[in-house]
């Protein structure tokens, strides 16, 4: 025991030095990963002549404060934002309650030619959106939602890799539970309802911060299936400051400051959840 308290008290000096180059690699990680957010909080407050400056300029001579004022009168910035709401929150909400049921089908159900179905299912994440994009698009004009809510919110509002996400969570719960349910005469909705779903709550709130951070920040699919600027979400708006011949930078950095409130916001609150996410879904690396 003495030899273990010294031990203690008197760390081997390696493990101090390991220690103090980890810490320095992490911190100068850190460092280089907040570089671009603090470039951009910078150019959002410059005047435009300071903003390509040579030595670079990262504390404006003069607090541009009207940039942001500018920055929502120029464009129907609370439009914009209205749409994104609107279209996040409508995509988190079905696309967890579709994928809730196609997991508890594939996780809790037994029926004939159940897993090759999955393994199909789950095939089509090997797909790019790319190849999807035209064949979607096609079939919006057609059924006449060019343009339209319906088309920014129904074709994401399903997901296989929530599915899968949701189906490994549930496949951990034990089946005693919906038997014993069974035997009180439950039905498979009310299963699905009252059990399932309740007990799976960490999972859900894990994959609705991933899917309304997705929904936020999308670009590609809102900029190909809207025209009108009452139908244009932040990030397609955002796009209207770069022009063919030049871009208004200190406008463009004042509309993406505003358009990262609402992530910032979700990720402080939902930090627990979100760490959580990483673990369930396997994206730590573990």
């Amino acid at each position: 025991m003495r030899s273990t308290l010294l031990g203690r008290r008197h760390p081997r000096s390696g493990s101090w030095v390991a220690h103090l180059a980890l810490h320095g690699a992490l911190l100068a990680g850190s460092v280089l990963m907040l570089l671009p957010f603090a470039w951009m909080l910078s150019t959002s407050l410059k005047e435009p002549r300071e903003v390509f400056a040579y030595p670079p300029v990262w504390i404006p001579s003069r607090i541009a404060w009207e940039n942001y004022v500018e920055t929502v009168s120029v464009m129907p910035f609370g439009r914009f934002y209205l749409n994104s709401a609107i279209v996040a929150v409508s995509i988190t909400a079905l696309q967890i309650l579709t994928s809730s049921l196609a997991a508890f089908a594939f996780a809790r159900l037994r029926f004939w030619g159940r897993e090759p179905l999955f393994m199909l299912y789950l095939a089509t994440l090997m797909i790019p959106f790319q190849v999807t994009m035209i064949p979607n698009f096609i079939l919006i004009r057609y059924l006449g939602w060019y343009d339209s809510y319906k088309a920014l919110i129904l074709p994401p509002a399903f997901s296989a890799f929530s599915t899968f996400l949701l189906r490994q969570y549930m496949r951990t719960i034990p089946m005693d539970l919906d038997e014993a349910a069974r035997i009180d005469g439950a039905s498979s909705w009310r299963i699905w309802g009252q059990v399932i779903m309740p007990l799976s709550g960490p999972a859900i709130a894990a994959l609705s911060i991933f899917v309304f951070l997705g929904a936020w920040n999308d670009f590609l699919w809102p900029l190909v299936i809207t025209a009108s600027l009452d139908m244009r979400t932040l990030p397609v708006g955002l796009s209207a400051f770069q022009g063919q011949y030049n871009v208004q930078w200190h406008l463009l950095m004042a509309g993406s400051v505003i358009a990262l409130i609402p992530v910032l916001v979700v990720y402080i609150v939902a930090q627990r959840w979100f760490v959580e996410g990483i673990t369930l879904s396997g994206m730590g690396g573990r």
